[in-house]
């Protein structure tokens, strides 16, 4: 049985300490609840990270949805996208009927800065936050295929400007290379207006099975894999092998190619974090993802847009909602409802959503979606 998407909805993004977990999540609940015509679910996955314990149960007795089972899942920054991988998997193997899932976080409640390093954890203890472990990739990439810092500010410049023509984005504007490369350095080589910004949101989808329905979105494939142990026996930077082999995974499930998929959204947390991604996932050979943005084909109105939403640059990045914040882009874009943002013509779209952090292993986990007739 293949699972659909009937219904997505989502929140503005941006700090809002004013409202707490459940006000953020009846918006996105009913959004979705009434974009998929129903007004019940028989299961519920909720991802959230720093959410406490409870989150999900008291943000949905608030739309009155008790007593079926309740799922909460952390992994990372793919928290969501695990969220909505569970819920396709429980419809396709008729486990439930109709399935919510869900993605929630108030960071601004946990946090007035940067998410502090895991003490933990081998890197935490050593101070390593996710911007220096980002910009340990990129000076590696900078080293071993030449990429300028101009071409790594470039994918700030055009996920701002993607982010110009969605109403809820957190950050947007025309911003310059210049711009971008005279922000506040945060860990070389990656300044302030490359790095993703903490953030409140909620995101949700009504996934069943495939009912008929025009508007329903079906899953091609949906995958969802940890990373392996990093001895660094790769010759890749962290966070390639992962959504290399999810993808490739993902491909073969939906019985594609890279070159088959016309629009996408991934985890573009840091602008280094694109540029590896779009390599992963087959767009561009090993050291060929900065030449994407720059010759214009992950922009809107190129071959294959990628963060049309303006991405977690952009839009933002609350991490337990932005998986599923993807997953809406998605559907939006593929039902030509994305208004000033869309991709015109597209059929397939990809979501691909990599968290990771964890000493040892290349990524916490890593989610790509295929979506489309």
């Amino acid at each position: 049985m293949r699972a659909a998407v009937y219904g997505v909805g989502t929140t503005m993004f941006g700090k809002q300490p004013d409202k707490g977990g459940p006000e953020l999540a009846r918006q996105a609940v009913y959004e979705a609840l009434a974009d998929a015509g129903v007004d019940s679910v028989d299961a519920v996955f909720a991802g959230t990270v720093f959410g406490a314990p409870g989150t999900a149960q008291r943000a949905l007795q608030t739309v009155g949805i008790t007593e079926v089972p309740i799922v909460t899942i952390e992994n990372a920054c793919a928290s969501g996208t695990t969220a909505f991988h569970e819920a396709c998997s429980a419809v396709a193997s008729g486990r439930y009927g109709r399935v919510l899932a869900l993605g929630i976080e108030t960071m601004t409640l946990h946090f007035t800065g940067p998410i502090l390093p895991e003490a933990t954890d081998a890197d935490g203890r050593q101070g390593m936050a996710m911007p220096s472990i980002y910009a340990m990739s990129a000076a590696r990439y900078q080293a071993e295929h030449g990429v300028t810092d101009e071409q790594l500010a470039l994918v700030s410049v055009k996920n701002h400007r993607h982010g110009t023509a969605n109403p809820r984005a957190q950050h947007a504007g025309e911003l310059t290379v210049e711009q971008i490369l005279g922000s506040r350095m945060i860990a070389d080589p990656l300044t302030l207006l490359q790095c993703c910004a903490i953030s409140d949101a909620a995101a949700a989808a009504v996934v069943g099975p495939e009912r008929g329905v025009s508007r329903d979105v079906p899953v091609r494939a949906t995958v969802l894999r940890s990373g392996k142990l990093w001895d660094h026996r790769t010759p890749h930077v962290w966070g390639y092998d992962i959504v290399r082999d999810t993808a490739a995974a993902a491909y073969e499930q939906a019985g594609i190619g890279p070159s088959d998929v016309d629009v996408l959204e991934v985890h573009d947390a840091f602008t280094i974090g694109e540029i590896v991604t779009t390599e992963a996932l087959g767009l561009a050979p090993l050291g060929g993802g900065a030449e994407l943005c720059q010759s214009g084909h992950t922009w809107l109105g190129g071959r294959q847009p990628v963060n049309p939403s303006g991405g977690l640059l952009s839009r933002g990045h609350p991490l337990g909602a932005t998986g599923l914040a993807q997953l809406a882009e998605i559907v939006w874009q593929l039902r030509g409802d994305a208004g000033g943002r869309q991709v015109e013509g597209a059929r397939l779209g990809l979501v691909e959503t990599m968290g990771g952090g964890t000493a040892g292993v290349d990524g916490n986990g890593c989610v790509v979606a295929i979506l489309g007739g």
